[in-house]
């Protein structure tokens, strides 16, 4: 019996909390400074220790926001005031998280195809981030659709490494995030989307079984089913949620404690349309709790009012605050698009 399994189910249990989700800051340095670029601000390790801090300081974030998944620059900063992070989000009663992969990287010899690493010295890195506060982790791993791929290779080996990230999450006292995101760039159709993402469910599930994970001891974070991109004949929003809902129930256990979505690209409104229809229709015959782990889907609106500067700081925090609020409504079943009219006020 793993000593720590009572308190791993509390906080995945925690983590999707009836109206709460989970917010990905999680992005790397060259990521966040790529999102700082593209808003003018300055790319350096101050101006993203700054924008972290809008986040985490927002005004009742708390309330729509369970945890946070860090970055390991972001677990040890602080504010202007000398607060870790990790204890601003625990005053703010939100679960520090860190993600713990080091990337993806080319898959040896399958072109145009990637493996996640970072299982070297990972034991270690979880133990220290345990003592740090965190108490789940993240490792995302990329399924890409395109001429005669995803591989069996590719999803087998993507699977095997969550696999064994999660189990040694559980042992060392982090509730894994499993991640295994199918991307949406492409012009494949949905139907395709529903192939690859049951396919990769499978696989990942069999693998987190074999290496002896516990289901009600974790998250998943899946894609939605969704066309490509760059497809000719995109969804509807019910098209969305009935083909996610039902590749999920074909293929992820019972046990699992929450499905919190990664919003993948989708436009801010979309990602909570979607979220809202699958509670809606499905809320009372799903075994899970359905919710989300956005990064741009939540940080979009402001990053693109903050563009580094001190004075944007306030109406930036009320623009974050309002779209976790609105996938917290999702996470209900009780979005619609009327909210989208009334942003926070500042």
């Amino acid at each position: 019996m793993n000593k720590y399994a009572d308190e791993l189910r509390k906080t995945a249990k925690a983590m999707v909390a009836p109206g709460k989700g989970i917010l990905a800051m999680d992005e790397s340095n060259g990521t966040c400074n790529k999102r700082l670029a593209s808003v003018g601000a300055e790319q350096t390790e101050e101006k993203r220790r700054q924008y972290r801090e809008l986040i985490i300081t927002t005004p009742e974030l708390g309330d729509s926001i369970s945890g946070a998944i860090l970055y390991d620059e972001t677990i040890r900063q602080s504010t202007a005031d000398g607060q870790l992070f990790r204890e601003a989000l625990q005053q703010k009663g939100m679960i520090p998280g860190i993600k713990v992969d080091t990337g993806a990287k080319d898959l040896a010899g399958h072109p145009n195809e990637k493996v996640t690493e970072g299982l070297d010295g990972l034991r270690d890195r979880i133990a220290e981030y345990y003592q740090m506060g965190a108490r789940f982790a993240k490792w995302r791993a990329v399924i890409t659709i395109g001429d005669g791929i995803p591989s069996r290779a590719c999803i087998e080996a993507n699977a095997h490494a969550l696999a064994r990230y999660a189990a040694l999450c559980q042992e060392g006292g982090l509730v894994p995030i499993v991640e295994p995101e199918v991307m949406m760039d492409g012009d494949h159709t949905i139907e395709r989307c529903y192939e690859v993402t049951s396919e990769t469910l499978r696989t990942v599930f069999d693998q987190l079984a074999t290496q002896g994970v516990e289901f009600d001891q974790m998250i998943l974070k899946p894609n939605m089913v969704l066309p490509g991109k760059g497809c000719s004949q995109q969804a509807s929003v019910d098209q969305v949620a009935d083909m996610t809902m039902r590749c999920l129930m074909n293929n992820v256990p019972a046990a699992v404690t929450g499905v919190a979505f990664l919003s993948g690209g989708q436009d801010e409104q979309s990602a909570s349309a979607h979220l809202n229809a699958m509670n809606v229709k499905y809320g009372d015959m799903i075994p899970w709790e359905v919710t989300f782990s956005y990064a741009r889907a939540i940080q979009g609106p402001a990053l693109d009012n903050w563009q580094g500067k001190q004075s944007n700081v306030e109406k930036s925090q009320a623009l974050l605050a309002h779209r976790a609020k609105c996938n917290s409504a999702a996470h209900k079943g009780e979005y619609s698009p009327e909210m989208e009219k009334q942003p926070a006020m500042v």
